[in-house]
């Protein structure tokens, strides 16, 4: 398994599908998505900042591990693009910004990271992993199948950037423990991940 490896589909179908996945997105959660775009917009731009919030913790958990900070500083920049971006975007439409009822996806893998070192280091990177390897898969969903014009250039623009961000996941994974070992725990990850999107979110989420 690739971190970065996209399987790419005909035309008509999805854009990509992403093998860090055990499972695509379901097409209600698309239905869902594209029918309520102001606050899947809002959550968008709250998931940006958590993203960069993730890699920031991650250098602070392990100051010693010089490549670490040096490839998730700059990702943390990026996310932080991304929320300003969103969030510029929110503010000519009117929009503002407010909390939003989080789903149990977040919670939940955060869950399966284990408590000890070096396994709680491998699980944290293969969750964020994980969550930015949906990201892409489902803004790939939206730029090919939102009726607005302005969302579709949004989230088109931004695929490359989180097929770039769960690669760089995958590459400190590999740099720190043997292959297998990653691809065997990415599996478990990947199913239980998948698990915890079988039931939709009674408002759209860009994870739920």
């Amino acid at each position: 398994m690739s971190g970065s490896t996209i399987e790419r589909c005909g035309a008509g179908s999805p854009p990509a599908r992403v093998k860090w996945l055990a499972a695509p997105s379901s097409p209600a959660w698309l239905e869902q998505a594209v029918a309520h775009p102001d606050l899947l917009l809002i959550d968008h731009a709250h998931c940006e900042r958590k993203a960069a919030g993730v890699a920031l913790q991650l250098m602070f958990r392990y100051p010693s591990d010089g490549p670490l900070a040096a490839a998730l500083s700059p990702l943390a920049r990026e996310e932080l693009e991304h929320f300003e971006r969103v969030q510029a975007l929110l503010e000519r439409r009117g929009i503002g910004l407010r909390p939003l009822a989080a789903p149990p996806y977040g919670g939940a893998l955060a869950g399966r990271v284990r408590k000890q070192e070096p396994a709680r280091m491998l699980d944290s990177l293969l969750v964020a992993g994980l969550i930015e390897a949906r990201s892409h898969e489902r803004m790939g969903l939206l730029a090919a199948h939102s009726p607005d014009p302005e969302l579709r250039e949004l989230y088109g623009d931004l695929l490359a950037s989180e097929a770039r961000h769960f690669g760089l996941y995958w590459v400190l994974c590999e740099q720190r423990w043997p292959r297998a070992q990653v691809v065997a725990r990415l599996e478990e990850l990947a199913a239980f991940e998948a698990a915890q999107l079988a039931a939709l979110h009674r408002e759209p989420r860009m994870h739920s």
